[in-house]
């Protein structure tokens, strides 16, 4: 198991205790989550090249890992989660340039066939 995959299971694991501990305080967050998520207006494919920019931009590697795999599951190129990522990068700068490595990281573990660049080197 890679690293990326590791990280979701924490996330995983995180998530089971709050369920436990914090009920309600979970349940109204994931049930926001879900209804939020649920919207026609941008597909789902977009919501997660979105959500990939917007993880790379708050430097949340759990967040890109759950977010490129989301966005693979989705049909989501390489090229597309790259070109993504570097979204965040315009808008935040150098600190979200430094978490592309993370979202590499992503995409060689959970999209291992598609390790080339779009000019195909």
């Amino acid at each position: 198991m890679g690293r990326m995959s590791e990280l979701l299971d924490q996330a995983g694991t995180t998530r089971k205790r709050l369920l436990e501990q914090y009920p309600s305080e979970t349940k109204s967050f994931l049930n926001f989550l879900h209804k939020t998520d649920a919207g026609v207006a941008i597909s789902q494919h977009q919501k997660e090249l979105i959500n990939v920019a917007l993880a790379v931009a708050a430097q949340c590697d759990r967040c890109i890992a759950a977010h490129v795999k989301s966005a693979v599951n989705r049909g989501a190129s390489r090229d597309e989660i790259v070109e993504a990522g570097f979204m965040a990068v315009i808008m935040h700068g150098g600190p979200a340039y430094m978490y592309m490595n993370s979202l590499l990281e992503a995409l060689d573990e959970f999209l291992p066939e598609q390790q080339e660049n779009s000019d195909g080197t």
